[in-house]
């Protein structure tokens, strides 16, 4: 599972789950995404457009899988 995010300049960065089997886990899990990861691969955090969730490699891509996922209240705050 994957994240990525596009400033308004175009540049994008992705940051991969930590757990390459995030997809099986069964039960609700918080993931927190240090927003610098973002900022070290030159995202302007200041001015994002556009935030994807993906699943799989994006720069490999495979079709295949089935299933459900569930994603709720995606925000932002301080630690």
């Amino acid at each position: 599972m994957y994240v990525t995010v596009k400033d308004s300049s175009g540049t994008s960065s992705m940051v991969y789950h930590d757990n390459p089997n995030a997809t099986l886990i069964n039960t609700w899990t918080q993931l927190n995404i240090n927003l610098q990861a973002f900022a070290d691969q030159g995202v302007n955090l200041a001015n994002v457009n556009t935030l994807a969730i993906g699943l799989g490699n994006k720069k490999n891509p495979i079709a295949g899988g089935s299933g459900t996922m569930y994603f709720d209240d995606i925000r932002l705050y301080a630690r």
